[in-house]
């Protein structure tokens, strides 16, 4: 069984434990500094966990909003933390490549339409449904297609408790700690400190695991759908190369190369 030498860690924030509202989510509003602060502490927790069995090499890459969220002085001195935005489709997954051995999701969130967290969303908020394969997809589901088709396992998944959930039920050896629970426009959270102790040990549990047994399931085609709040987004999207409009507010593409559909959703999503 290969060991886990070089891990890379997709950090977001709602998903992080406790956090209910949109505000809390966006730097310079009151409420964003504790969240920020709670993102740092999970982030770091994880690459305690993992640092502690053995890795040697973590990148983490912040993926929220600016991109600019994560207090780069808690976290572990052995972590290179990637800020900002890399101008590319790979987006929240932006510096992984074949090199790794395993990928971290840490405070992420279930996807649009999805009753699991009072911020669901995929990517953005100016959509209303986003389907790969007939699917509801997450920005989990998106980000685990890529790291499959790079070679690279899925080890780790905190979050809401139904993407949680859901992850399992894609693959069952993939670790997974739920921080919170979503009730309507409300979340019910553990303690922010229990989600500390948690993760840390999740990710010290998912460095055991053989990359195999972890892997993420990828299709072998892609047939994806957009639905988006307002009619002229589907009207712009349907110029990209290949995308179809296939009702007024809706665009439709397909492809066997997850590299076009994820340039599609950087032109288009």
């Amino acid at each position: 069984m290969k060991h886990i030498k070089k891990l890379f860690v997709s950090a977001d924030i709602e998903g992080t434990a406790g956090i209910t509202r949109w505000e809390e989510t966006e730097n310079g509003h009151p409420r964003y500094a504790y969240f920020q602060d709670q993102m740092s502490r999970e982030v770091a927790a994880a690459c305690r966990g993992a640092l502690g069995a053995g890795c040697e090499e973590i990148l983490v890459k912040d993926a929220h909003d600016s991109a600019c969220n994560l207090i780069p002085r808690m976290l572990p001195e052995e972590v290179c933390l990637f800020r900002g935005w890399g101008s590319d489709p790979m987006s929240m997954m932006c510096g992984l490549d074949e090199t790794f051995d395993g990928v971290f999701f840490t405070g992420y969130h279930s996807g649009v339409g999805m009753d699991c967290n009072p911020l669901s969303h995929t990517m953005n908020t100016q959509n209303t449904a986003v389907l790969i394969n007939g699917e509801p997809a997450s920005e989990l589901m998106i980000n685990s297609i890529t790291a499959a088709t790079l070679g690279v396992p899925v080890l780790l998944v905190t979050g809401d408790q139904g993407l949680c959930h859901w992850m399992k039920q894609q693959n069952p050896n993939v670790e997974t700690v739920p921080v919170s629970r979503g009730v309507g426009r409300g979340s019910i959270s553990i303690h922010p400190d229990k989600a500390i102790r948690l993760i840390q040990e999740a990710a010290g549990r998912a460095l055991a695991r053989s990359g195999e047994e972890c892997m993420f399931p990828l299709p072998p085609y892609f047939q994806v759908e957009i639905a988006f709040r307002e009619h002229a987004r589907a009207k712009q999207g349907s110029h990209y190369p290949g995308c179809a409009q296939i009702a007024p507010t809706k665009v439709a593409f397909e492809s066997d190369d997850w590299a076009e559909v994820l340039k599609f959703f950087d032109f288009v999503l």
